[in-house]
């Protein structure tokens, strides 16, 4: 199957497997459009979530807008995410890693559905520049300004021309400038910086909408210096169409809903207001960089997209969540050919970045440490990160905070370092540290409690067949045998189900001894 030509192709495939939720209603993106998505991250299970769109959308003003909104199309579960990359949830991060492996350059197109629409020079402001786009509040009661939340931003490096794409926020300021937020390790920083030396401004494009896979490149981990678009092309199987942009020496996807061109000023910063960050608090107002618009193309009647950030779990920290376990994933498997790590885990109620789970199968002593250390490392905004072994399910928390509490003893598997201050964020003077946790067991220990996968699986037939609830399995939910397990004791626990009810009594019977 081919990849999806646009964002509204995605949308019809969300739609057809269940996982958009259509809104119909008049709905204020100030007051109430980010409280109805707001309410399923507080009131439903992830399975249960959807992505939303708005399809009547007015603002405090009494402003009707033509385009509608879409929030939560891209991370509102992990089930949307992989929708999106076509492929299970379970698959998502070896997906980025051969797209990465395996990337596909860009095709340059002559036109594009983007640039149906182009607003410029003396036309700038002819439908109101960013006031023709309905924006949505995303904190109503304690923002101060809309954001634009799901931004992919592009910048090229000065001297290499390789491009960049991430997801900032940018505070809308007027219908002509945004803010745009980044922190130190983004790649967007590293050309603003050369820039500044060169002393010029930096040329930046924003892209709203177009095919899922730009909206996921540019929020992974990768290394500065890889060019997004041809990952985003492997993710694909076929190169991203581009467009030229028209004010500056950009190329952006043809098939995007909007494109807002301009320039990132190198001589001036201004504050935006305090917004709700991913660690679930209202963030105060912070010297941040200022874009200046020159141009804005788009389709007609476009999808403003949207995603949902701060308290977590939000998108934001899905988002967030899967990008940090395919690089964290990558670096650990393929560039330190750690080929003990099987899969690693960050989870989303913990910010996306902050708790991190390495399941290990462990060939020699000392290693988990070394595998901890380097995880660590290269995820420098962790506090915890924990390793399991294979038999634990290292998304579901039930099963790793087992894990600590009976295979680990503080005093010997907890470690707590400080963070080196090299990987401090940029302008950062707080002392910070972390936690490393063995809870990998020390020796071969008995079988997990319960029963063994045949009598759990026919328990689960009769169960389909007499229509009880649909269950919602957690893993591991049957024994698994962790190696302290003899053959006297194994034959004693198949003679007991076939009947022979009485021979372990009559074995213990032998081994009487006096009290």
């Amino acid at each position: 199957m081919a990849y999806y030509k646009d964002f509204r192709e995605y949308l019809k495939a969300l739609e057809q497997k269940g996982k958009l939720t259509r809104i119909k209603r008049e709905v204020n993106k100030d007051t109430q459009l980010h409280p109805l998505v707001r309410l399923q991250f507080r009131g439903l299970p992830e399975e249960e979530r959807t992505a939303f769109l708005f399809e009547n959308v007015v603002d405090s003003r009494g402003h009707k807008y033509e385009s509608p909104v879409a929030v939560a199309a891209l991370a509102g579960s992990s089930q949307i995410y992989a929708i999106g990359m076509m492929c299970q949830p379970e698959e998502i991060s070896e997906r980025i890693i051969q797209a990465e492996l395996h990337p596909i350059e860009t095709k340059l197109v002559s036109s594009g559905p983007v640039q149906e629409e182009i607003h410029v020079g003396d036309r700038l402001l002819e439908h109101g520049g960013l006031e023709e786009f309905p924006i949505p509040i995303t904190t109503p009661g304690y923002d101060a300004a809309p954001y634009i939340s799901a931004p992919y931003w592009v910048t090229k490096d000065p001297e290499t021309g390789v491009p960049n794409i991430g997801m900032y926020r940018a505070m809308v300021k007027s219908p002509t400038h945004t803010g745009i937020a980044w922190h130190a390790t983004q790649g967007a920083l590293f050309h603003w910086r050369k820039c500044k030396q060169m002393g010029i401004p930096l040329e930046a494009a924003i892209i709203i909408g177009g095919p899922p896979n730009i909206g996921y490149v540019s929020v992974a981990k990768f290394p500065i210096g890889v060019n997004e678009f041809a990952v985003a092309g492997g993710i694909a199987g076929e190169p991203v169409e581009v467009v030229r942009c028209k004010t500056v020496n950009l190329e952006v996807p043809a098939a995007a809903e909007i494109v807002i061109e301009g320039e990132i000023s190198t001589t001036e910063m201004e504050p935006d207001c305090p917004f709700g960050e991913s660690q679930g608090f209202m963030a105060p107002a912070t010297m941040m960089r200022l874009f200046r618009i020159k141009c804005i193309t788009h389709r007609k009647r476009p999808i403003w997209l949207a995603t949902l950030a701060q308290y977590p779990p939000s998108e934001s920290s899905k988002l967030v969540q899967h990008g940090q376990e395919f690089g964290v994933f990558h670096y650990l498997r393929h560039d330190q050919n750690m080929q003990q790590v099987l899969d690693v885990a960050f989870h989303d109620s913990m910010v996306g970045v902050l708790f991190a789970v390495i399941k290990v199968k462990k060939t020699e002593a000392g290693e988990v440490w070394r595998i901890l250390e380097t995880a660590a490392n290269h995820a420098p905004a962790a506090k915890v990160v924990i390793a399991v072994d294979e038999d634990v399910s290292l998304r579901d928390l039930d099963s790793v905070m087992l894990a600590v509490c009976v295979r680990s003893q503080p005093h010997r598997d907890f470690r707590i370092d400080k963070v080196p201050s090299g990987q401090m964020v940029e302008a950062d003077t707080i002392e910070r540290s972390r936690v490393l946790i063995d809870a990998t067991m020390e020796q071969p220990y008995p079988p997990l409690s319960l029963p063994k996968k045949e009598f759990m699986d026919e328990a689960l037939r009769i169960w389909q067949e007499e229509g009880l609830p649909q269950l919602k399995l957690k893993e591991p939910w049957w024994g698994i045998n962790l190696g302290a397990w003899s053959e006297e004791e194994e034959e004693l626990a198949r003679a007991a189900v076939e009947g022979d009810y009485y021979k372990a009594g009559e074995l213990y019977a032998q081994r009487r001894r006096p009290a």
